[in-house]
């Protein structure tokens, strides 16, 4: 745990037993900081779970750490810093394919399931957590291709906040992703985006 990020033991409220409610993502993308805290409280969400590797923007200051964990205090959420474990920018050479992060193999290392393991643990106390990255549209970030595949395998349910604010299922943003179009052989393989040297960190924008 890093310092200044609590984890779900708090005493922050639980959602009732009854409304079990699922884990969500959110990505700031065009979002003003306002606009991003409001789409939040209108969702009731209590927890901030910063997924980003590098948890800066140069183009969005007011969503760099220290700024963004200020503000979303003030406004009464919980700020946890994840990206360490949930990142989808692994610095570890093996999590490399042809210079694309490959998320089945993400998946894979202990430090990745150490970091679902605690998204376990928020998601069994009922807290209203939303994973957060950058990019506004679900389908092209790590919180859907690696994030929350790993957590549905899991028996973990996972709702997405898109980028007009509607709040759709992980396989709603799989079929976006793949357009409808399942994969012969099981489930798709995901990789990121654009390639990246293992180690190299963007602060403009998430390797997705």
């Amino acid at each position: 745990m890093n310092p200044g990020s609590p984890d779900f033991n708090s005493d922050a409220a639980a959602t009732p037993q009854e409304e079990s409610p699922p884990l969500y993502t959110i990505g700031y993308g065009s979002r003003t900081l306002d606009e991003f805290l409001a789409v939040l409280k209108a969702n009731r969400i209590q927890y901030l779970i910063d997924v980003r590797t590098a948890p800066f923007s140069k183009f969005k200051p007011d969503f760099s750490r220290d700024l963004l964990q200020h503000h979303a205090e003030r406004a009464g959420l919980r700020y946890v810093f994840m990206g360490d474990t949930l990142g989808g920018q692994p610095r570890d050479p093996d999590c490399h394919t042809d210079g694309k992060v490959d998320y089945d193999r993400v998946r894979a290392q202990p430090f990745f399931q150490a970091g679902v393991e605690r998204l376990r643990r928020a998601f069994e106390q009922r807290h209203r957590a939303a994973i957060m990255c950058s990019e506004g549209r679900p389908e092209d970030c790590h919180r859907s291709k690696l994030i929350g595949e790993a957590l549905t395998a899991a028996g973990i349910p996972v709702c997405h906040i898109d980028e007009d604010g509607h709040v759709i299922t992980q396989r709603q943003v799989i079929d976006r992703l793949t357009k409808g179009q399942m994969d012969l052989f099981g489930a798709p393989s995901f990789t990121s985006r654009k390639r990246y040297a293992p180690g190299h960190e963007d602060p403009g924008s998430a390797p997705h």
